[in-house]
């Protein structure tokens, strides 16, 4: 008998006792005259009794849990029920070895798998019935066990492998049910009281379900998550301050992943739930898991950005929460047991000398603030993350956050508190450090309508990107912001207190790089829809200024940045009229910015000979601001001006088909971040068998 070599200090305890109990059956017993589970057991204690029994052998087999047995009898051609009734019922009970099932589903080549559909299917089956369990214990391992299932299968699904993902889980004819059944069990688990690992296991399970595949869109089992919406429990979720905490993250990612399903080819039921959710605690629970999300400023985040990007396009009453005060913003509460978050964030390096603004204070509320709310957090992370737009991920940001705030710069309720003068706030936005100015002091930042923010974010991205890689799509955006918000302040005069010399001066120095860059730029770019969008700019606060700068002296003050720049335009109208008169490919967009520059034209011409003229007769060389600005006064009744038509206009936001390319790439990304992440780290079991503990 193979247990003659069993030493006595081995046979000392019941449970080494048990333990040979098992080997003597296992070696006398035909397999026909005990129970299949039992010759499982057996099996197992074999393969621990065999280290013990032949340490001096190099060719032992590795030891093999019970679980991974039982998945391999699953993996023969045969009902695994037949030996073993209790099957089923026992695989649940075990913990789940995620590594083994999914290499096992991976090492199955196509063929071989489709001939084990029935017992894949069952599986399935069983895992969804194990969901209603009142033994937690069994719903996580069930959880589990479908993650690797449907990573594991998905993983088959290569375009030759000649079978379909529903069929092999399920089986078409029985598909809908398996799935409606799957997603009411989910749906019970996450708005009912129980166990709150378990509802952060049941939201792996639908990232993972939603992320199995690089196209969410190409995602054939999604189908049955629109038709079995659990759009109700991802709104209470969000409503209750406990799971949010908790939650939140995961939840707002889902949301923002489902929207994206088949977006543009067919009606999404989650899309047209979101834009009609007008529940106020709902929406702020929503923005306060953003805002919270976002005050790790060092950090990218494109699945936040993305939620932020539909619940602000899609919904227009969470527009009222960008401005909703958030005094406790810092205070969400957070899991007891950290989590990686379900998408890898990019560190963006160290931003010294300022990467002050990276530590832990400014996480939380400025000193200067009484209160803080979710576009002020916004705002922030946008100046630190559009700082560096040479990586992907972080240019990908970069032209989210100008998206949304191309949204929020054509809505009317989000300019109006903008502009407001009663909501003042002192916004700390991170400057990038230049060798040519000297870096702000912060306690100086005045209080101010929140349009001053955005209007300073958009300069420093203007100041700051005048490099040998650039961006200009994002130039483009930064100018129509502005442009948009300028529309809102003359349409409901506005009168603004605000730099805008700093603005015009920014301006000036674009139109000065794209010349001096002429030529590599033209290489690559339509450098001439830019220049003419900032020449427009100019011709909007000409003919309009008056109704909403802040003063007559503001007014003055464009005149003498634009008499005193005048060798800038000068310079580009020669550049526009060399190019408009050749029969080149750039004829067309440069006769567009010679027509547009005809008011700043006439300004230069009619002011300049009445300056020269007024030193001639003051022997002075070199006039002094204030008395250009007098020149300025005195010779503004004889200047004529052309009306242009349609500065006031603009083109509206319209993601399709214009953006269309850029979010489905967007979302590949973060979904294979997402996938990646949930394959490497929120899986672990350990410390769900230790909250469940107490359960024999």
């Amino acid at each position: 008998m193979s247990t003659a070599s069993v030493g006595p200090q081995q046979s000392a305890t019941g449970g080494n006792q048990r333990d040979r109990a098992a080997i003597i059956l296992f070696d006398n017993a035909p397999f026909g005259d005990w129970n299949g589970c039992d010759r499982i057991h057996a099996m197992a204690q074999v393969e621990k009794k065999g280290g013990l029994l032949r340490k001096a052998s190099s060719t032992k087999k590795p030891l093999k849990e019970k679980v991974v047995l039982m998945y391999d009898e699953i993996f023969k051609n045969e009902d695994p029920t037949k030996n073993c009734p209790r099957f089923w019922e026992e695989l649940f009970l075990m913990k789940v070895n995620l590594e083994y099932l999914e290499a096992k589903l991976e090492s199955v080549d196509g063929d071989e798998l489709m001939k084990l559909k029935d017992n894949i299917n069952s599986l399935f089956q069983h895992c969804i019935v194990s969901l209603n369990e009142e033994h937690q214990i069994k719903v996580v391992n069930a959880l589990q066990t479908l993650c690797a299932l449907i990573r594991g299968v998905h993983q088959k699904n290569k375009p030759t492998s000649g079978f379909d993902i529903i069929n092999m889980l399920m089986g078409f004819d029985k598909a809908e049910l398996r799935m409606k059944n799957l997603m009411e069990s989910l749906d019970t688990l996450l708005c009912g009281d129980g166990s709150e690992s378990l509802k952060s296991l049941c939201l792996k399970l639908l990232l993972c379900l939603v992320t199995v595949t690089d196209n969410i869109s190409q995602n054939t089992i999604l189908e049955y998550v629109m038709i079995n919406s659990i759009f109700e429990a991802i709104l209470q979720i969000l409503s209750v301050a406990s799971s949010r905490g908790q939650h939140g993250y995961d939840t707002v990612v889902l949301l923002a992943l489902l929207v994206n399903y088949r977006k543009y080819e067919s009606v999404n039921p989650y899309i047209v739930k979101l834009s009609i959710v007008d529940d106020e605690t709902t929406l702020n629970g929503m923005g306060l898991v953003i805002s919270q999300a976002l005050t790790e400023y060092n950090r990218t985040n494109e699945a936040i950005l993305l939620a932020l990007y539909e619940a602000v396009h899609l919904n227009r009453n969470f527009i009222t929460v960008l401005a909703q005060s958030h005094p406790e913003m810092g205070l969400v509460s957070i899991p007891t047991t950290p989590t990686l978050p379900t998408t890898p964030t990019t560190p963006l390096g160290n931003l010294s000398p300022t990467s002050d603004v990276m530590n832990s204070s400014e996480l939380s509320l400025d000193p200067n603030l009484h209160t803080s709310n979710l576009l002020i957090t916004f705002l922030k992370y946008c100046s630190i993350v559009m700082q560096d737009t040479k990586d992907e991920h972080r240019l990908n940001s970069a032209k989210l956050c100008l998206i949304i705030l191309t949204c929020i710069a054509e809505d009317q309720y989000a300019n109006a508190f903008l502009h407001d003068d009663n909501m003042n706030f002192r916004v700390n936005l991170h400057r990038m450090p230049m060798r040519h100015r000297k870096k702000a002091a912060e306690k100086n930042i005045p209080s101010r309508p929140l349009v001053c923010a955005v209007l300073d974010l958009m300069v420093e991205f203007m100041v700051t990107h005048m490099m040998k890689e650039f961006p200009m799509d994002l130039y483009m955006r930064c100018v129509q912001i502005v442009h948009k918000l300028i529309c809102y302040q003359k349409k409901c005069r506005v009168r603004l207190h605000y730099t805008w010399r700093e603005l015009w001066s920014a301006l000036i120095n674009l139109l000065k790089f794209l010349m001096s860059n002429e030529t590599v730029l033209l290489g690559k770019y339509n450098i001439f829809a830019l220049a003419l969008m900032v020449v427009n700019l100019f011709n909007v606060f000409i003919t309009y200024g008056d109704t909403f700068l802040p003063t007559p002296s503001s007014y003055d003050e464009l005149y003498y940045e634009i008499i005193r720049m005048h060798q800038v335009f000068d310079n580009l109208y020669s550049m526009v009229l060399r190019l408009s008169t050749n029969s080149g490919q750039w004829k067309e967009p440069a006769s567009k910015v010679t027509h547009a520059l005809i008011n700043i034209r006439a300004i230069i011409n009619h002011f300049n000979p009445k300056i020269e003229s007024y030193a001639a007769v003051n022997h002075i060389s070199q006039l002094s601001e204030d008395q250009v600005l007098e020149v300025v006064r005195s010779n503004y009744d004889t200047l004529t001006l052309k009306l242009q038509d349609g500065l006031d206009q603009y083109e509206r936001y319209s993601e399709q088909p214009k953006e269309a390319a850029f979010f489905k790439e967007l979302v590949r990304s973060i979904s294979l971040n997402v996938r990646k992440n949930l394959a490497v780290n929120t899986l672990s079991q350990e410390i769900l068998l230790k909250e469940f503990s107490t359960i024999s």
